[in-house]
């Protein structure tokens, strides 16, 4: 099975973490000035951005 994350663990790897599409560099922003487009990646300047993805990985095939 796997092992049970603490909620502020969950909300430290999680919450307000972006990820930009292009170049998949990790931002840290608020929900609306994503959606406004205000935020871009400082990396490569894209504006598509997309939440992190919360896979939970367990042991059994």
């Amino acid at each position: 099975m796997p092992k049970k994350i603490s909620v502020e663990a969950l909300d430290r790897l999680f919450h307000r973490q972006y990820v930009c599409m292009k170049c998949n560099a990790k931002i840290k922003a608020d929900l609306r000035k994503v959606k406004a487009g205000k935020v871009k990646c400082r990396k490569c300047g894209y504006k598509g951005l997309r939440l992190k993805r919360k896979d939970i990985k367990s042991g059994a095939k």
